[in-house]
C-alpha cells in the first residue's frame, strides 16, 4: 500500500507541477500586460518585474491546479479500474485519497506563506522597479518639454536642461500647507522617490526661494523639498502587507483612538465648561468622530484579511478532499469533464460566498475568524457526501 501511495503522489505532483507553470506563465503574461498598460512600462522594466509577478499569482493558481491535478490522476485510477482492484483487495479506498490530502495540506502551508511573505516581498520590488520607471519617465519628460505641470498635486517644475539624471536650473513652484505659493530655483537637483513616505524628494544645490507679496530671493536652509507621490504608485492595500504589519498597523489605529477619544473629551469638557454648546457640532468635533469611524473601517478590514488569508490558504486542502472522491464516482467521464463538473459548482458557490463574507467581516456585520470558513466548510460537507458514496460502493 505504501508503494501504491508514493506512485499516487508522485503522479499527483508531476501533473500538478505542469499544470501550475503553465497556468502561471499564462497569467504572469496577463498581469504583466496590465501593469504595462497602467503604468507605462518598458521592455527592460516588463523583463525585471517578470520574477516578482509569480509569487503573487500562485496562491490563485495553486487550488485551482489541485482540483485540476487531483480529478486527471484519481479520475484515470478510477477509469483503469484500479480503484474497483483495491477494494476488492479488501482495502478501504480512504486509503488512495491520503497523497491528495497530504499534498493539499502541504499546498495550504506554502500557499499562506506565499501570501503572507513572498507576495508583500514581491509587491515592494515591484514599487521600487516601477517606481525606478517612473522616475525615467519624469526625467525623459522634463528632458524633451523641460517643464512638468502637476495642477491637482499643487506644484510645477521648470528646467533649462537635463544631463545625467540632475536638473540644470531648475524652478519649483508649489503651494505650502498654508496655501502660500512658494517659486524655489537652484543651481542644480536630483529627483529620487521616497517609497517609505511615498514622496519624491527633490536634492537642491544652492536654493533660493521666493513668496510673491511677501520674500524675494530669500536663501533656503532646507536643501530637499517633496512632493507627494500619484496614488496609484503610493497605494498600498493590506494584501500587501504582512499579518505582522497588519497587527502593528491595527495597534496604531488602536492607540490613535484611545488619544483621539481623549483629545474629543477634555475638548467637550471645556467647552462645556464655558458654555460654548453650539461648538459641540463644530467641524473639529466631527472630525473626532470622523476619525474613529475611519480606524474602525479600517480594523475590520485589516481583521478581514488576515482570516481570510488562512481560510483562503486552506482552500486547497478543501479543494483536495472534494475532488478526489468525486474524480473516482465519475471514472467513466474524461478528465476535463470531472473538472468541470467538479469545479463549476466551486466557482458558483465557493467564491461568491467568500466574497459575501468578505464584504460582510468589513461591514462588521459577521465575525470573520469564523464566517472566512464558511464557504471551506461547504466543501468539507460536500466532500463528506462524496466520500461517504466512494467507500460505500
Amino acid at each position: 500500500m505504501k508503494m501504491m501511495q508514493r506512485y499516487i503522489l508522485s503522479e499527483l505532483l508531476r501533473v500538478f507541477l505542469l499544470l501550475v507553470v503553465v497556468l502561471t506563465v499564462m497569467l504572469v503574461f496577463v498581469g504583466l500586460v496590465r501593469e504595462a498598460g497602467d503604468q507605462g512600462l518598458g521592455g527592460e522594466q516588463i523583463l525585471k518585474i517578470m520574477p516578482f509577478v509569480v509569487p503573487s499569482m500562485l496562491p490563485f493558481t495553486i487550488p485551482a491546479t489541485l482540483l485540476l491535478a487531483v480529478t486527471i490522476v484519481y479520475g484515470r485510477m478510477a477509469g483503469d479500474l484500479e480503484v474497483t482492484a483495491v477494494k476488492a483487495a479488501g482495502v478501504n479506498p480512504l486509503r488512495l485519497l491520503i497523497p491528495a490530502y497530504a499534498l493539499g495540506f502541504v499546498l495550504a502551508i506554502a500557499s499562506f506563506g506565499l501570501t503572507n511573505y513572498a507576495t508583500p516581498w514581491a509587491v515592494e520590488s515591484m514599487e521600487r522597479i516601477v517606481a525606478q520607471a517612473i522616475e525615467d519617465i519624469f526625467l525623459d519628460l522634463l528632458e524633451s518639454q523641460h517643464q512638468l505641470s502637476k495642477p491637482e498635486k499643487g506644484y510645477s517644475i521648470t528646467v533649462e536642461a537635463v544631463i545625467n539624471r540632475e536638473l540644470i536650473k531648475p524652478t519649483f513652484r508649489y503651494r505650502q500647507a498654508d496655501h502660500r505659493q512658494v517659486t524655489v530655483t537652484a543651481d542644480k537637483a536630483k529627483i529620487s522617490f521616497d517609497l517609505e513616505n511615498k514622496e519624491v524628494v527633490v536634492h537642491l544645490t544652492n536654493p533660493r526661494g521666493s513668496i510673491p507679496g511677501r520674500d524675494s530671493g530669500f536663501a533656503m536652509s532646507e536643501k530637499e523639498i517633496a512632493f507627494p507621490m500619484d496614488e496609484e504608485i503610493s497605494k498600498r492595500n493590506a494584501r500587501h502587507l504582512t499579518i505582522d504589519d497588519i497587527y502593528a498597523t491595527m495597534g496604531e489605529f488602536k492607540s490613535n483612538t484611545v488619544i483621539n477619544q481623549l483629545q474629543r473629551d477634555q475638548e467637550a469638557a471645556m467647552l462645556l465648561l464655558t458654555g460654548d454648546f453650539h461648538q459641540l457640532g463644530s467641524e473639529q468635533m466631527q472630525e473626532y468622530a470622523g476619525y474613529e469611524r475611519l480606524a474602525d473601517h479600517r480594523n475590520r478590514k485589516l481583521n478581514t484579511e488576515i482570516h481570510s488569508r488562512y481560510a483562503m490558504a486552506g482552500s486547497c486542502l478543501f479543494f483536495a478532499f472534494l475532488g478526489g472522491p468525486f474524480a473516482i464516482l465519475q471514472a467513466r467521464r474524461q478528465f476535463i469533464t470531472t473538472f468541470i463538473m467538479c469545479f463549476l459548482p466551486i466557482l458558483l458557490v465557493y467564491y461568491p460566498v467568500t466574497f459575501l463574507m468578505v464584504n460582510l467581516g468589513k461591514s462588521g456585520t459577521v465575525d470573520p475568524a469564523w464566517a472566512m470558513w464558511v464557504p471551506n466548510t461547504v466543501l468539507a460537507v460536500a466532500g463528506i457526501f462524496v466520500l461517504r458514496k466512494v467507500v460505500q460502493h
